[in-house]
Formats: structure tokens, sequence, C-alpha cells
């Protein structure tokens, strides 16, 4: 297969026709039409659906393009290393990012990562969807609690725990027997389900027992901060986005869920080498979560 054309293709993929592609890396359009007509012709298959007002892949062209891009990158990112003589991080960097890391601790390393490596354009998406960094064009995604997937590798950055909160006025249930559950108004995501138990251990190492009465579900985790600080219910939350307004006194920490941390993931593309921005990103991150633990800027 020939390396030439295999990445005009994928320079015409990337950008989303001929067009673009040219203006993008000054290659005449004739020139890219012909290679990648040549791959075809090599190949055997349809790529590109011609005549269409928006360039369209066909399944044979997406899934080249899905296979190849990563790959074609690292190449490029070698011959870089190579023809300038060091290992400096450098080109484009996309990651994904759950909504409530990203919000509270991303943005800092965002910044100490651009301050350390100027050459490299880092794009941080916040998502809670379940992105796949193959099919998305991520270099790396950030995921809770992740499954075990065989085509992603990397290894655990953050870890949390959920807290129970409230707002500083609202009443606390008394414990009582194991027979008997008291009630607390809930503030829950959607998905979360009404038939469960909250079991919590307070902060004196006391665990106890409440049943959820349900009175808000809303789908982003800062909406539902938001509405217990506003004396909605009681909520579980991650500790790194509620304990800092658990210090400033505008929520009160009733107790630490008995389940297992939570732990938070750096994933990437196993088919994938590891090239120098991915791995400074990561450094950065160590250097960011000492111990796994998030520590709030002074």
């Amino acid at each position: 297969m020939d390396l030439q054309a295999l990445t005009d293709f994928a320079l015409v993929a990337t950008h989303g026709g001929f067009g673009r592609a040219s203006r993008a890396s000054g290659r005449s359009k004739a020139t890219l039409s012909r290679r990648v007509t040549e791959l075809e012709q090599s190949l055997g298959v349809r790529l590109i659906e011609r005549g269409t007002q928006h360039l369209r892949l066909t399944d044979e062209g997406r899934a080249l393009y899905e296979r190849t891009h990563g790959p074609l990158s690292d190449i490029a990112e070698a011959g870089d290393v190579v023809s300038l003589g060091a290992s400096s991080p450098r080109g484009r960097l996309r990651v994904s990012a759950p909504l409530v890391l990203a919000h509270v601790a991303l943005g800092h390393v965002a910044a100490r990562y651009a301050q350390a490596f100027p050459d490299v354009q880092l794009e941080i998406v916040a998502e809670d969807r379940k992105v796949d960094p193959v099919e998305d064009g991520y270099d790396l995604v950030i995921r809770v609690n992740p499954s075990t997937d065989e085509r992603l590798v990397g290894r655990r950055i953050l870890d949390d725990q959920l807290w129970l909160v409230a707002a500083p006025g609202m009443e606390q249930p008394a414990p009582s027997s194991q027979a008997h559950v008291p009630e607390v108004r809930a503030v829950l995501l959607p998905r979360a389900s009404t038939d469960i138990t909250w079991t919590f251990r307070s902060p004196a190492g006391i665990e106890h027992r409440l049943k959820p009465n349900v009175v808000l579900r809303l789908s982003s985790l800062l909406m539902v901060r938001d509405a217990v600080m506003a004396g909605a219910g009681a909520a579980f939350l991650p500790r790194l986005l509620v304990e800092g307004d658990v210090k400033a006194g505008r929520l009160a920490h009733w107790g630490t869920d008995t389940r297992p941390p939570v732990e938070i993931w750096a994933l990437r593309n196993s088919r994938r080498l590891v090239g120098a921005k991915v791995r400074a990103f990561l450094d950065v991150i160590d250097q960011s979560f000492p111990d796994r633990i998030y520590v709030p800027p002074a």
C-alpha cells in the first residue's frame, strides 16, 4: 500500500473534502483526487462517494480511516522527532473527560500543560457520554470506574469518594433500628434507582442508613450540587466536587459512602504508540494528583 496515497486519503477524510484538504495542506485538489483514486484502484474498493454535495466515506473508506489515521499520526510525530533531533511534544492532543472532573480540576491541569509544552495544541472536551477514542478521534479518554475494554489500555490517575451532603440548615434524620430506616428528601440523577437504601459512615465512624425520598431528578452532578445547596434535599456527590463547599460552610458533610472508592482512569487506544505529547500529559496529571488525591489549588 502506497503510504503517501494513504496519507492523502486520511488528509481528505479528516478535513471532510478535497477542497478543504487542499487549503490545509497546500497540495492541489487534482493531486489529492488522483492519489485517492490510485489508492482505491490498488485496493479494489471505493473509499469515497463522488458526486455528493459533501464528502461521504463508504463503509470500506470509514474502516480504513479508523484503522490508519492514528498510526499515520504516530508516524508523522516520529518523523518530527527524528528531523528535529528531539522528543519534544508537539502537534494536537485531544482529551475527553467527565464534566465534573473537567470543571473542577482539568482547567488547572490544562494551563500547566500548555505552559510547559507550547508546541502542543491541547483540546479537552468535557462530556459525560461514553466516547470511543478510535471513532471519535481522541488521544486519551478519562473515565470513571471504566469497564474492561480490550482495545483500551491506561492507568488509574485518581481515586475519589462519594460524600453524602445536604444544606447546612437541613436536619439529618436520627439513627434508628435495623427494622426501620428513616426517610430523607433526596436529589438523584435520572438513571439512579429509587429502590435503594443509602449506607454511609459518619465523620465519627458510625455506620448509618437512610431511605431516599426522591424530590428531584437532575441530569448533571453540578445541578444536583446546586439543588442540594439550595435545600432541596440530600445527595451523594463526588468529594472533589463538594469538598470546597463543605470547608466553606455551604454544605454539610453527613458521611462517606461505604462502597469502594471511585476510580478515575486515563485510557488510550491499545493499537497506537504512546506519543511524546500523551506521555507528557500523563506526567502532568501525575504531578497534579500526588498519590492519586486531588488537592484544590491554593
